[in-house]
């Protein structure tokens, strides 16, 4: 495509009204080859060139093959596209072709990327001396036994690993006895409580391994993040030479990515046009060039809309039957279809969740639209990357949404483009989710002390003394045992902190589950669930049983809950000075009620009601970083006739907005509290926490980088064009306060003073 021609024609468009805010020219890079130490295979060597491709090597690849060959532990970490799979891939199947007994174990995040691979690996032929085999729940159980028997090189994802594999480790035990290698893809994915969890199922695989006198190495690739070495260590335990961007290696073609801002449609309020009409009309004009385009969503349900909008908008067109939506929930036969279709040209447009933004191969795609910022430097690289994978020009569009993030770099487009990429915060010993793993790790084989230094030293041996004064583990001798009935891999869902879950059912069927921290919010009495498109009332919810009962209802109104909070300092862990205040990091006990919800009419956001709730407050531990204001600061705001309370709150809203520019998390793992008193701090206090037990390392990143990150969240208010604060600066649709008090002008001097001190004249 012509990306320049395009954009010409858009600004000519009737809807344009200079939405384009930034254009980054990015110059095409030529490739950089690099020499092995001794050659491949030629068996391996002819099916690489052969079957992918694959002739010479980038000098990445190179480099990560030779480490690998010297028996490192290994993190790649390098651009979308770049032919990280390769790093691991050579030398896996060298050894393997070498060793007739090897065995490898490759990990992927989702099953989409593991079936994407396993269709690499078959392609290169080599069976009957490498016999790969996916291995999830999606294989049919005739199939199992065989694959356990004679598979040498087993694909499958964290949740397989936890459940179905490590508890079973007796039906694997040659698989164990002679495990090389252990590949870790999209390591970056691994973050939070996800990430919390994987890092302890990896120490239990580990374990198991060496429960059989093996080793292995573990290789890890991962997209470009400011911590890769920091990340393997947390997932592993184990130290890894990193392999990154500035090796080079892999060739891109010229590209243009544009940043994008629906135009302001009220200017006192700074209220915008909608992001997925702004989305729809960009895809759909690069879909009517027949430019191949993806247009990323960060939900399912945006995935349809757009789909559906995209539709209208080609009715009577050729291209309105090649679009389709791409996202989980759908059947892996019907994702595999789609996936072929894309890779033949079949299909011109497919809109999309993160589903498809890590690595499964649907060919060269010309142009991707970003329905918002994706969340994280990484994510967006990655998804941006899907464009003009190798040759040609391609063209990247980010259209921002409403919220301080995308409104921040829409203002500070080279705070995008020129920072390093965020830190990956993850912490597996987290006592939340440590003492599950620890019991799965008993079941698996009783628990010694040398096991305490591989789940995490003094945290993980409290942990085990409090499952035995529980009685879930026995000390026989110097070991400790599972001494529970259950199988304790089905009590973690390792893709959340919280064990226990509320059944949502509707005449006696099960529509869903909720976590129990985000219960009292969603599923309360009266609350509207929205289930595969469809609008659920909730009727009752049972807090012992944990379950709620809806029933269908079609509603033109959604509900929002009205909470309040509480933070209770329990131990603080450090401290640093920082302009005119000291920041302080530690271990908080937050206090929450669901006080109410309001009716809120679909669209126009009118208030159609409000009603009160009698719940149980909720109560949980977690990390917190804080900072207290100054007594002169107090008196200032105070002179001037600012609002204290008002400017600590936006304060709290328009950092939270920011900090997942820093750490790679999501607005939704983090919580705030601001008070104009706190007893224990004895002055106004804001707090910033993780917003699951125990933390996940994220306010431990914002207390690392708290100065560089409230100078952007000061750059977000003071640039900001409205008057008195709006969705783009210190608004958040999460707040339980409906939004008050908030004072813009008190936040900025608050920012101001606590970052440059009192003024001196």
């Amino acid at each position: 495509m012509n990306p320049d021609a395009f954009l010409d024609r858009l600004r000519q468009h009737p809807d344009y009204k200079k939405q384009i805010v930034h254009i980054e020219h990015i110059p095409a890079r030529p490739a950089v080859y690099g020499e092995l130490d001794a050659p491949l295979p030629e068996r391996l060597s002819k099916a690489l060139r052969e079957k992918l491709g694959v002739a010479r090597l980038f000098r990445h690849q190179a480099e990560a093959i030779d480490l690998v060959r010297l028996g490192f532990q290994v993190i790649v970490t390098t651009p979308t596209a770049s032919g990280k799979s390769l790093c691991y891939n050579a030398p896996v199947l060298e050894t393997l072709l070498l060793e007739p007994k090897a065995r490898a174990l490759y990990l992927f995040p989702t099953k989409a990327l593991a079936q994407d691979q396993q269709s690499k690996l078959r392609s290169l032929d080599l069976w009957p001396d490498i016999i790969s085999a996916t291995y999830d729940g999606d294989t049919p159980k005739d199939e199992r036994l065989p694959i356990r028997r004679t598979a040498r090189l087993l694909v499958t994802n964290p949740d397989m690993l936890h459940m179905g594999i490590l508890p079973q480790h007796n039906g694997w035990a040659t698989f164990f006895r002679n495990l090389r290698y252990v590949v870790i893809d999209e390591a970056h994915v691994y973050r939070g409580v996800f990430g919390a969890h994987v890092g302890n199922i990896l120490r239990r695989l580990l374990r198991v391994a060496e429960l059989y006198g093996a080793r292995p190495q573990i290789i890890a690739c991962s997209a470009t993040i400011a911590n890769p070495e920091e990340l393997f260590t947390k997932l592993t335990g184990l130290q890894a030479e990193v392999v990154s961007a500035e090796s080079g290696g892999a060739p891109t073609g010229k590209r243009r990515f544009v940043f994008w801002n629906p135009p302001v449609l009220d200017p006192a309020t700074g209220s915008r046009r909608s992001t997925n009409a702004e989305v729809t009309h960009v895809f759909t004009e690069l879909l009517e060039d027949d430019v191949r385009t993806l247009a990323f969503t960060r939900s399912r349900k945006t995935a349809e809309l757009l789909l559906t909008y995209a539709r209208r908008a080609l009715e009577g067109k050729p291209q309105h039957d090649k679009v389709m939506s791409y996202r989980a929930g759908y059947t892996p036969e019907q994702r595999r279809e789609i996936e072929r279709k894309l890779f033949t040209g079949e299909l011109t447009g497919v809109t999309a969740t993160n589903a498809l933004e890590l690595g499964v191969d649907i060919g060269g795609m010309d142009a991707v639209v970003m329905t918002g910022y994706p969340g994280t430097v990484a994510s967006t690289w990655q998804q941006a990357g899907r464009a003009g994978r190798r040759q040609g020009e391609s063209l990247a569009v980010l259209v921002a949404a409403d919220n301080p993030l995308d409104q921040f770099l829409m203002r500070q487009p080279d705070y995008f483009f020129e920072r390093p990429a965020e830190h990956a915060a993850l912490d597996p010993t987290n006592k939340h989710i440590l003492g599950g793993h620890l019991l799965c790790a008993a079941y698996e084989a009783p628990l010694t002390d040398d096991d305490a230094e591989l789940f995490g030293g003094e945290r993980a041996r409290w942990v085990a003394h409090r499952l035995v004064e529980e009685g879930a583990l026995a000390a026989r001798g110097d070991r400790l045992h599972y001494a529970g009935s259950e199988y304790p891999a089905t009590l973690i869902n390792i893709r959340s902190a919280s064990a226990n879950q509320y059944q949502i059912e509707e005449n006696g069927k099960t529509l869903g589950t909720v976590e129990e921290a985000k219960a009292f919010e969603t599923i309360h009495p009266g609350a509207i669930y929205l289930h595969m498109g469809e609008s659920y009332v909730v009727e009752e919810l049972d807090t012992v049983s944990r379950r709620a009962t809806v029933r269908r209802a079609a509603a033109s109104y959604f509900t929002e809950p009205k909470t309040d909070s509480h933070i209770e300092i329990i131990a603080t862990g450090g401290s640093k000075e920082f302009g005119d205040t000291v920041a302080y990091f530690g271990e908080v006990r937050v206090t929450s009620w669901v006080t109410g919800f309001r009716q809120k009419q679909l669209f126009s956001d009118e208030v159609l009601g409000l009603y009160d709730l009698d719940l149980p407050e909720q109560t949980f531990e977690t990390e917190a970083v804080w900072y207290p204001l100054p007594q002169y600061l107090v008196e200032e705001l105070a002179e001037a006739g600012l609002d204290l309370a008002g400017g600590v709150h936006a304060v709290e809203h328009a950092s939270i907005g920011l900090l997942p520019l820093f750490a790679l998390c999501d607005r939704n793992d983090i919580g705030g509290v601001s008070t104009a008193h706190h007893p224990q701090v004895g002055a106004p206090t804001i707090f910033v926490h993780d917003a699951h037990p125990g933390g996940v390392g994220i306010a431990e990143t914002g207390f690392r980088i708290i100065e560089q990150w409230l100078t952007a969240t000061l750059t977000l208010i003071e640039e900001c064009p409205c008057d008195d604060g709006c969705p783009s600066c210190i608004q958040s649709p999460k707040c339980g306060n409906n939004n008050e008090p908030l004072d813009k002008k008190a936040a900025a001097l608050i920012l101001r003073r606590l970052l440059h001190g009192e003024p001196t004249s």
